[in-house]
C-alpha cells in the first residue's frame, strides 16, 4: 500500500498551480500562499536521488522564498531519507496512516442518526473553516482563503462533508481529495469541543469514504493524530498500513 499512497502523493502534487520536477522529486507550489503544508515536494516511488538532485530540489524552494519540505511514504522510496539527511534535512514528524477498502467500510452504531450535509453556500464553507480551526485549537486561523480552498476541494472532484450545529453553523466536518491512481486522501477530520462524543467524526468519515468508493476509488487513506481518533477510524473500517515521513530544511 505504501507505493499506492506515494503514487497518490505524486499525482496530488501535480494538481498544484505550479509544478517543478527535479531528480526524481515532484514539488507542487501555490503562489497564493506561503504555507509549508501546501508548498512541498515528494519523491517518485523508487527514487534514488543524488546529492545534485537534492540541491536542485532545494533551489526550487529557495528561489521562491519557501522552506524546502518533503512528505512521503519511506517504504516506497527508501533511499530518499538518507540522501536528504546528507543535505541537512531533519524530521518534522512521522505519522502512521490507515486505509479503508470497500469491503471493510462500516457505519458505526449510532452514527446513522447523525445528519451529514454537503456544503452549498459560501456561509457553509466559512462555518466549516471556522469549526475546523476551533477543532484543531487554532493551529491554523480561519480565513476567506481557507474557506475558498474548501470550496475548490468540493468543485474539483473531491468532497467536503459536515454536520450542522443547532445554531445553523458547523459542529464538525472533514474533506477528501479527488481520487487519483485508485485512492483518495481523507483529511482534516475535526469536531468543535462542545460537540465531541456525539459520533460526528465517525459519521463524516464514513460519508466521505462511501462517496469516494461510489466515484470509483479502490481505497481511501488517512493519517491520525492520537489513539482516540484511531479508534474512531477503525470503527469505520480503516486499518493500519504504514507510515509517512515529514522532513524539512531549516534556514
Amino acid at each position: 500500500m505504501g507505493t499506492d499512497v506515494q503514487s497518490f502523493a505524486v499525482a496530488n502534487l501535480r494538481r498544484r498551480p505550479v509544478l517543478v520536477e527535479a531528480g526524481g522529486f515532484v514539488a507542487g507550489f501555490d503562489p497564493g500562499t506561503t504555507s509549508p503544508y501546501i508548498n512541498y515536494a515528494t519523491p517518485l516511488p523508487g527514487a534514488r536521488p543524488t546529492a545534485r538532485d537534492v540541491m536542485e530540489l532545494i533551489g526550487a524552494f529557495r528561489v521562491r522564498g519557501l522552506k524546502p519540505r518533503l512528505e512521503f511514504a519511506p517504504d516506497a522510496a527508501p533511499e530518499v531519507e538518507p540522501a536528504v539527511r546528507e543535505a541537512g534535512f531533519g524530521v518534522e514528524a512521522t505519522h502512521a496512516y490507515l486505509v479503508c477498502t470497500p469491503e471493510r467500510l462500516a457505519v458505526p452504531r449510532g452514527t446513522a442518526a447523525v445528519p451529514v450535509a454537503v456544503p452549498a453556500t459560501d456561509e457553509d464553507y466559512r462555518a466549516i473553516d471556522a469549526a475546523l480551526s476551533e477543532a484543531f485549537a487554532s493551529e491554523f486561523a480561519a480565513s476567506e482563503e481557507w474557506a475558498a480552498r474548501l470550496r475548490r476541494v468540493q468543485e474539483d472532484g473531491g468532497a467536503v462533508r459536515f454536520v450542522r450545529a443547532p445554531d445553523g453553523g458547523c459542529a464538525g466536518g472533514a474533506t477528501c481529495s479527488a481520487p487519483a491512481v485508485g485512492t483518495a486522501e481523507l483529511a482534516g477530520v475535526g469536531t468543535r469541543p462542545a460537540f465531541r462524543g456525539r459520533g460526528i467524526a465517525a459519521a463524516v468519515t464514513a460519508a466521505l469514504t462511501e462517496t469516494m468508493f461510489a466515484r470509483g476509488a479502490r481505497s481511501v487513506w488517512l493519517e491520525y493524530s492520537g489513539e482516540g481518533s484511531r479508534r474512531v477510524y477503525e470503527r469505520v473500517g480503516f486499518e493500519a498500513r504504514g507510515t509517512r515521513l515529514y522532513m524539512s530544511l531549516e534556514s
